[in-house]
């Protein structure tokens, strides 16, 4: 594993963020760096499913990674450009019975810094919060996001919640996670999957571009 997965995988708080701080002072891509952190988020999250992590190891996970995205954040907004109105509007949120929300920070963050009007639901949020929220938001794009493989059903549970209450036609739905895959996406019925946070957000960007 590189450096940084490698800190933030054995819970070394001080090296990780020292590293962090040192790959964005010399000029490292600040994507690159929460491309790191992803990794890691996805190797934790195994670790956390086979019972060699328990909570304390997600809590110290997702402290680190919110003190990384906000060092991270100064060098994103400064290369992205800047826009008047919000590209779009997006809710966001893990789904009924997963409570993992470092990744799904981690693009909300890139998202927020890129133009993107985002509403964080949270963590284990029911499909008919989905569905409430989208009425009185009205957003272009849900994303859903899970990490543990107990909470695909969700996913298929909130895209056919939606669908019953007459909204499906006017959301696009993404989801994601370190476990999720395209037969995951095609079973839950949406519209697709984001492999990384960066892929989240050009995905976004496609969507309003053709709305």
């Amino acid at each position: 594993m590189d450096e940084l997965v490698d800190a933030i995988a054995k819970m070394k708080e001080k090296d990780a963020l020292n590293l962090a701080e040192k790959m964005l002072d010399q000029g490292e891509d600040p994507l690159k760096v929460l491309e790191q952190c992803r990794e890691a988020v996805e190797y934790i999250g195994k670790q956390f499913e086979l019972g060699k992590y328990f909570l304390p190891e997600l809590i110290l996970a997702g402290e680190m990674l919110k003190a990384i995205s906000k060092m991270a954040e100064p060098f994103i907004k400064r290369d992205s450009e800047e826009t008047a109105q919000p590209l779009g509007k997006i809710i966001m949120g893990s789904v009924k019975g997963d409570i993992h929300d470092i990744g799904k920070d981690i693009v909300i963050f890139l998202l927020d810094a890129n133009g993107f009007e985002v509403h964080d639901l949270g963590v284990d949020v029911s499909p008919q919060k989905f569905v409430e929220t989208i009425g009185k938001i009205q957003p272009q794009i849900v994303g859903m996001s899970a990490l543990l493989t107990t909470a695909f059903e969700s996913f298929k549970d909130t895209v056919e919640a939606i669908a019953d209450a007459g909204l499906r036609h006017k959301v696009k739905i993404m989801i994601g996670g370190g476990t999720v895959t395209d037969e995951v996406r095609e079973y839950s019925g949406a519209d697709a999957y984001g492999e990384d946070a960066v892929a989240a957000l050009n995905l976004s960007k496609k969507w309003v571009e053709n709305i």
